[in-house]
Parts: C-alpha cells; sequence; structure tokens
C-alpha cells in the first residue's frame, strides 16, 4: 500500500507537470517570447557593469547589450545567418531527405513488420534504448531516427507509441555521451582536457580510450534503466492508446517481401563497398594518422547516412515499380519535406533565440559563475565531486553543447581537482555523467522540439508539459543511477579507461 502511495504520489506530480506546461505557449511562440526576454535581459544586465573572465583567458568578457546599436545591427543583419546556419536544421533536412524516401516507398513500415515485429517482446523495450545510447555514433542524426521508428514499433505491437518515442529519446539524449565503443564524444572531450592540463608541468594526458571502461558498463546499466522506466512508469502511466492514429499494417504480399529482400542486398553492398573504402591504403576517410577517431568518415556520417537509406529506398522502390524514373524519386523527396514545414517554421524562431543567447554571453556568465562558486566552495572528497555533478547538470539546462561546456568548466575544474590529486580522466568522467542526463527536458536542446513534432503525428493535443513529463522520469533516474555506478566504481576501485584511477 506504500508503494502504491509513494507511484499515486509521483504520477500526480506528473500529472501536474504536464498541465502546468501545456499552459505554456506554442513552441514557436513560445521561443519568440524566450528571444525577446534575451533581449531585454540583456539590456538590464549590461546597465551593471557584469564582466567575467572567460576559462583560460585573462581578457574580461562583458554582457552584450542587443538594445545597444550594436546589438539591433546584430539582429538586423544575423537573421538569415542565423535560420539557414542553424546546424540541426541542415542534419534533419538532409537526413529526411534519405529517411524520408525510405519511408514514403514503404520500405521501413515493411522493414518493421518483418523484422522489429517479430522480435520477443520483452526486448522490445530495452533493443529501443540500446539503440538510441549506440545513436551517438551517428552524432545528431540518432535524434531525428530513433525516436520516431521507436514510436512506430510499439504502436504496431500495441503498445502506446509515445511510451517507444519516450524510450528512444531517453536512449538517445540522456545516454548520449556513453558508448560500447570509443566514439568521436571520447575524442572531442579529452581533446579539450589534454589541452588544459598542458598548462601545468608534468600533468598526465587524457587520451579518448580513458573513460571506455566506464562507458561500456554504463551502456548497459542505463539500457536496464531505460528498459525499467518506460515498462514500470511511464508506460502504465500513459495507459492504452486511443489517438486519432488508425494506420494499420497489412501482411507483407511477395513483392514487398522480394523489395525487402533486395534492399537488403543493397544494404550489404553498400556497407561493404564503404568498409573498402574504409580500409583502403591511404584512405581519404581516414585521418592523418590512419585513425577513425576524428577522421572525415565520422564528420561526414550525415551523408553517408543520407545516402545509405536513398540506396536502399530506391532499391525497394525500383522492384515495388514505385520508383519507374529520377522524377519518382525527387516526388517522394517532396512529399517527405512537405512533412518538415512545421519544423522549419519553428527552427527560425528557435535559432534565433539561441543565437542571442549565445552572442550576448549570458549562458556562459551563468556556465563561469556557477563554476567559480563551485571553486570557492572549500570541499575535500568524493563529496565535492557528487556536487561537480550536480552542479554541470544544471548547467547543461543552459549551455547544451557538451563540447562547449566541458570547454567553459575544464580550465577551471581540472586544474582545481588536479590539486585535491584526482585524475583529469577521472572528473571527465564525473562530467560525462551530468552532460547527457538533462538533455531531454531542456530547450535549450534544439531537437527538444522536434522530438513534440514527432508526437504529434501520435497525440495532436501534446504540447511542451507532455514531452516534458514523460522524460523528466527519465532525466532524474538516469542521473542518480550514473552517480551511484560512478560511486560503485570509486568505492571498487574499478578503473575508469586503461591504468585511469580516481587519483594521479
Amino acid at each position: 500500500m506504500a508503494e502504491q502511495k509513494k507511484n499515486a504520489g509521483f504520477t500526480r506530480f506528473l500529472n501536474t507537470i504536464e498541465r502546468i506546461g501545456n499552459k505554456l505557449p506554442d513552441p514557436f511562440m513560445l521561443f519568440v517570447s524566450l528571444a525577446v526576454l534575451v533581449i531585454l535581459l540583456s539590456g538590464f544586465i549590461s546597465l551593471f557593469d557584469v564582466t567575467f573572465n572567460q576559462p583560460g583567458s585573462d581578457e574580461q568578457t562583458s554582457i552584450k547589450n542587443l538594445l545597444s546599436a550594436e546589438g539591433l545591427q546584430f539582429m538586423v543583419t544575423s537573421v538569415i545567418e542565423n535560420f539557414v546556419g542553424f546546424t540541426p536544421l541542415g542534419i534533419v533536412l538532409t537526413m529526411m531527405l534519405g529517411v524520408g524516401l525510405a519511408d514514403k516507398v514503404g520500405l521501413l513500415e515493411t522493414l518493421i513488420k518483418n523484422t522489429i515485429l517479430r522480435a520477443p517482446k520483452a526486448l522490445i523495450t530495452y533493443a529501443v534504448v540500446f539503440t538510441g545510447i549506440l545513436g551517438n555514433l551517428a552524432a545528431d542524426a540518432a535524434f531525428v531516427i530513433v525516436p520516431p521508428l521507436a514510436a512506430m514499433v510499439f504502436y504496431n505491437v500495441g503498445r502506446h507509441p509515445l511510451a517507444g518515442l519516450a524510450a528512444g529519446f531517453a536512449g538517445v539524449g540522456a545516454g548520449f555521451t556513453a558508448n560500447i565503443i570509443v566514439a568521436n564524444t571520447d575524442a572531442v572531450l579529452s581533446g579539450i582536457s589534454t589541452e588544459v592540463m598542458q598548462t601545468i608541468e608534468g600533468a598526465p594526458t587524457v587520451t579518448p580510450v580513458d573513460n571506455w571502461y566506464f562507458m561500456l558498463v554504463s551502456t548497459l546499466v542505463l539500457t536496464a534503466a531505460g528498459g525499467l522506466i518506460t515498462e514500470k512508469i511511464v508506460e502504465p502511466r500513459l495507459g492504452r492508446y486511443d489517438g486519432g492514429l488508425t494506420k494499420t499494417f497489412d501482411e507483407t504480399t511477395a513483392l514487398e517481401k522480394r523489395g525487402l529482400r533486395n534492399a537488403v542486398i543493397a544494404a550489404v553492398v553498400y556497407i561493404a563497398l564503404l568498409i573498402l573504402a574504409l580500409v583502403w591504403p591511404d584512405s581519404s576517410l581516414r585521418n592523418d594518422q590512419g585513425g577513425m577517431i576524428p577522421s572525415p568518415f565520422i564528420s561526414g556520417i550525415v551523408p553517408v547516412i543520407m545516402l545509405f537509406f536513398i540506396t536502399i529506398g530506391v532499391t525497394y522502390g525500383v522492384t515495388l515499380k514505385k520508383i519507374d524514373n529520377s522524377r519518382s524519386i525527387a516526388k517522394y523527396m517532396g512529399e517527405a519535406m512537405k512533412d518538415m514545414s512545421s519544423f522549419i517554421v519553428l527552427i527560425f524562431a528557435v535559432s534565433q533565440f539561441i543565437s542571442y543567447f549565445e552572442w550576448t554571453n549570458i549562458g556562459s556568465w551563468l556556465a563561469v559563475t556557477g563554476a567559480s562558486f563551485l571553486d570557492s566552495v572549500d570541499l575535500t572528497g568524493i563529496t565535492v565531486v557528487v556536487l561537480f555533478i550536480l552542479l554541470t547538470a544544471l548547467l547543461n539546462l543552459f549551455v547544451y553543447s557538451g563540447s562547449a561546456q566541458w570547454a567553459l568548466e575544464a580550465p577551471v575544474f581540472l586544474k582545481m581537482f588536479y590539486i585535491l590529486d584526482y585524475h583529469p580522466a577521472f572528473i571527465q568522467a564525473a562530467y560525462r555523467v551530468a552532460d547527457s542526463s538533462t538533455n531531454i527536458v531542456t530547450p535549450m536542446n534544439p531537437y527538444f522540439v522536434i522530438v513534440l513534432a514527432f508526437m504529434k503525428e501520435y497525440d495532436n493535443k501534446a504540447g511542451l508539459g507532455t514531452l516534458m513529463a514523460l522524460m523528466l522520469p527519465y532525466s532524474l533516474i538516469f542521473l542518480t543511477v550514473w552517480i551511484i555506478l560512478f560511486l560503485v566504481f570509486v568505492m571498487l576501485g574499478v578503473p575508469f579507461g586503461p591504468g585511469i584511477g580516481v587519483h594521479v
């Protein structure tokens, strides 16, 4: 009975969050309002001559005033650049050229019917979360691929599609920095750490494999946690799906099976050619040292994935005679782009808001102020590291980019903890625990509104509050479970990577 009361209380809490959140304006108007707020806030803060030092620099930085002549010039002249230069816009539209084509010709529907839907139902939830976590290999493209496909999978096995979407988004967003192999995130963060520690004589160098053991185990633990959250908290709260969607899947025809077979063959050939291009002596897809992290291949993963979907989509479409000339390809791609029209309108407002926030230095000021506060607290032991994790999780609500936030925090915290005899790679692992957990509940995440658009396909009444209420359990529990795992590694003396312990 006590457990039932506890669950009922938590459900009421989430319902309250949903009600409050849904009172917020439409996402487009919300970001217009936030942009106006940044404009007014920059003018107010600038009256007090607020200055701060960027980490690693003695040069003072001030809050820029968007109501000044310089600020007005910036707002007027940067509108187009802010919009067309907004990275998620290019990623999403590029991906949708391929994914949208494969969807419009019916390949994804046939694939779901003949593969995922035949998997043991008990494993579907965990497979979705695991796939989402591994998705960071495809960088931000995973935000566009995994959540909508997960929703389709859940819908077609008779489960609530929003539960599948939430599980996919949790895996991609809250588990973004974890993986079972060394990924681009490892290279970027370790590069920043090494750059910072080079200023201290005799300090260790941080390599991309220094957090590998911890991230490998994290992937498995978060997969289990995400599956349990979906099945024990999120899905029971959603109840039975009775939305207006009436899409049904018929039995696969012989022609569809032949098309799927040909698409699989095309996929194998594409991957084989790609592997051949990667292992070819002096391949231009590898870096100068012959490695893969970082490399032109990793940097160009979005067009690589787009071409993959175009290849299998065209193969399937030709087999089913849905594509009989080049105009058919353009037609299906155009239909996919029509579905993105509301997203494009929304991104216009989002891009202006984020650009204003970055130009004024308000985000950097908030991050540096928080970092300076923790630096001034005289604490020792693992407690201060846990406080650092919690502070980073909070700052992540304002500075979405993991590499940008680490560039702000590393010059302060790596040096401070190094003086306390903590290994820089260990502190980097602590940072990564917090870096992902709140990605799925902050509107600073540009893909937050994209997932909301996917959600509206199944529930047109869903709003920001609905998505926040869905994702809050993942965010809080992932952060808690990850901290516990972090402390287990510390207490048992398990290395975080090859030869990497808590202390130098």
